[in-house]
């Protein structure tokens, strides 16, 4: 789905909409003309390299900054004109920012004392949500007696406890190591579906915007370059970029020799390949350039003849490099008919992983269906 498909949602339904919003520091432009709803209870990423703008947008979301140009909307209601600590958002940082004087349930009832809720529900309420967290019975903990992950728990259920109507995350599992980083974006996904807050998460981690996200925005160089559910953009990305980004992509470089209307084949170096459109490349024809990406995970290896006869097209490679990585081997492949492409190919076969070593000679074969190919 890309950003005009959240304009079937009724406006009754959008929690954020961003219209046209610009950012310009100089001759910088750290957000340009992105725009895109929100629909209420989903969980929205958005994922992008250092410097992409992912950080600028959710400051402007959040208050922080003001636009250049265009307008956000939450709940309907333009935003600008509201100073952040008016907005009723929670926020979860990086640097989670809790008070080290204070235990865990202090710091949880924090936002309630300011915003004077009365004192007598404010203990049930806290409860309530570090049980949420999973941190019932740490109330009367102190900050610096609670591990990451538990701090980071702590931070959750502040931002959330006087219920706000978005939940704002910039990059708040950075600082964590993988295992419990992986934990987290499951407890995140957990409690975002328990109690259906609209949540907009910032991040350069792939592997956690596809795993917590309801709808993906990858960005780069302040623009937004795809909107859409994990599996769209991951199966069916909008440009060159978005595949190289998620995902680990094969690019192999070429010619459109003949072309159709779902599928191209294209010259590499005197090899014939065939791919399959992409739906937004524009302007591809016989003789323009392209580029032909695959998948590291769809590429078939074996040193056979005769077993990869079925796929559409198949190459002769060298194997350069394997790297165990428990669950999998990644090969990096040479293929000298291809003018010296570094392919790289993951193998998951449980029975016979480093079946392959460097030196080895292997055949690569993939289907027209797993290569697109995009406008160079």
């Amino acid at each position: 789905m890309d950003a005009s498909a959240s304009n079937l949602h009724a406006a009754d339904d959008i929690a954020v909409s961003v219209k046209n919003v610009s950012m310009v520091f100089g001759d910088v432009h750290a957000v340009d003309d992105a725009s895109f709803d929100l629909p209420e209870g989903k969980f929205l990423t958005i994922l992008g390299p250092s410097g992409s703008g992912k950080t600028t947008l959710l400051r402007m979301i959040a208050g922080f900054d003001m636009p250049t140009r265009g307008e956000i909307f939450i709940k309907n209601q333009p935003v600008s004109a509201i100073p952040p600590h008016k907005r009723a958002i929670g926020m979860v940082f990086q640097k989670l920012a809790l008070f080290p004087h204070m235990t865990a349930a202090e710091n949880v009832a924090f936002p309630l004392k300011m915003r004077r809720y009365q004192v007598r529900t404010i203990p049930d309420k806290v409860q309530h949500y570090l049980e949420l967290v999973r941190l019932g019975g740490y109330g009367e903990r102190r900050i610096n007696e609670l591990s990451g992950g538990q701090q980071q728990r702590v931070a959750i259920a502040r931002a959330l406890v006087f219920e706000p109507d978005l939940l704002l995350l910039d990059e708040p599992l950075a600082a964590l190591d993988r295992k419990l980083r992986e934990e987290m974006q499951l407890e995140f996904r957990r409690i975002q579906k328990e109690l259906g807050v609209t949540t907009i998460n910032v991040t350069h981690d792939q592997r956690e915007a596809l795993v917590v996200s309801d709808e993906i925005i990858i960005m780069n160089n302040g623009a937004i370059q795809q909107k859409a559910a994990p599996v769209g953009a991951y199966r069916a990305p909008a440009n060159a970029f978005v595949a190289n980004f998620i995902g680990v992509t094969n690019f192999v470089e070429g010619k459109v020799s003949k072309l159709t209307d779902q599928s191209v084949e294209f010259e590499a170096d005197g090899v014939t390949l065939s791919g399959t459109l992409v739906e937004q490349t524009d302007g591809l024809r016989v003789g323009a350039n392209c580029s032909g990406a695959v998948r590291a995970e769809q590429i078939r290896i074996t040193s056979r003849d005769g077993h990869l006869d079925s796929l559409d097209s198949i190459v002769q490679g060298k194997v350069i490099d394997c790297i165990f990585e428990g669950e999998r081997v990644v090969y990096e492949i040479l293929i000298s008919e291809l003018g010296d492409t570094l392919m790289r190919v993951f193998d998951h076969d449980q029975e016979s992983h480093l079946q392959f070593g460097p030196g080895d000679d292997v055949r690569l074969g993939w289907n027209a269906r797993d290569m697109q190919v995009f406008k160079k």
